[in-house]
C-alpha cells in the first residue's frame, strides 16, 4: 500500500451529513469516459460532452436513495495542464448541469497526484490514485455509505481494481446508455433482495 492518504489532495465540494447516520447505499462513478467523453485532460466546461443517459443515471440513483459520488484521477493537476482549482470549478458546472434535471452529486473527489510526473507535493506515490482505494474510502469515512449494495461504474481496470479494495462491487462501462446501465444494475439488486427474503422464509428464518 502506498503512503498514507493525503486528505488536502481529495476534494469534496459538497457538504455532508455524519458517518454514524442512517446507512445508505452508495454509487461511484469514474468521471472522463463514464460520465463525459473522455478526450484526455478536460478541464474547462466546454470541453464536456456528457455520455448518453448519464444525468438521467444520476437522477435515477437519487430517486432510489443512494448516495452519488464521483471519483476521478486528474494527474493533469500533476503534470501541470491545469490546477485544482480548474477541478473544483468544472465540477460546480457538472453539479449546475445536473441540478437542471432534478439530478445531484452528493460529493466529487479527485486526486492530482501522479508517481512520475510533476514536483512535490503532486508528485507522490499516494493512496489515493485509482487503483488506489483511498477516494473510495474517503467518501466512506465522511458519508453513511452502506458497503453492500454499493458499487462503482469505470471504463478500465483500475477503476474495478479501486472498487475491489474498498469492498464494494464493479461495473465496467463500455459505452453506450448509461442510465439503460444503471438500471440494470438496480432491477439485479432487487432480484438479488427478493432471492435472499424467499430463501429465508424457506428456511423459516
Amino acid at each position: 500500500m502506498p503512503a498514507s492518504i493525503m486528505p488536502a489532495s481529495i476534494m469534496s465540494d459538497e457538504s455532508h451529513p455524519a458517518p454514524n447516520a442512517d446507512r445508505r447505499r452508495a454509487a461511484f462513478f469514474d468521471r472522463d469516459g463514464v460520465l463525459n467523453e473522455d478526450i484526455g485532460f478536460a478541464h474547462r466546461p466546454d470541453q464536456i460532452t456528457w455520455m448518453p443517459g448519464a444525468r438521467e443515471a444520476v437522477k435515477r440513483l437519487n430517486d432510489a436513495g443512494f448516495l452519488v459520488f464521483v471519483v476521478t484521477n486528474q494527474a493533469g493537476v500533476a503534470r501541470g495542464l491545469y490546477g485544482e482549482e480548474h477541478v473544483r470549478t468544472l465540477h460546480r458546472w457538472m453539479q449546475q448541469e445536473l441540478q437542471a434535471v432534478g439530478a445531484h452529486v452528493d460529493a466529487f473527489y479527485h486526486c492530482p497526484h501522479h508517481p512520475e510526473h510533476g514536483e512535490p507535493p503532486y508528485r507522490t506515490d499516494c493512496a489515493c490514485r485509482k487503483p488506489e482505494p483511498g477516494m473510495l474510502l474517503q467518501a466512506m469515512a465522511e458519508w453513511p455509505v452502506e458497503p453492500k449494495g454499493s458499487f462503482l461504474i469505470g471504463d478500465r481496470d483500475t477503476d474495478l481494481q479501486a472498487a475491489q479494495r474498498a469492498g464494494i462491487e464493479g461495473t465496467l462501462y463500455r459505452g453506450g446508455d448509461l442510465d439503460a446501465v444503471v438500471a440494470g444494475i438496480l432491477t439485479r439488486s432487487t432480484e438479488d433482495v427478493t432471492e435472499r427474503v424467499n430463501a429465508n422464509e424457506t428456511a423459516g428464518i
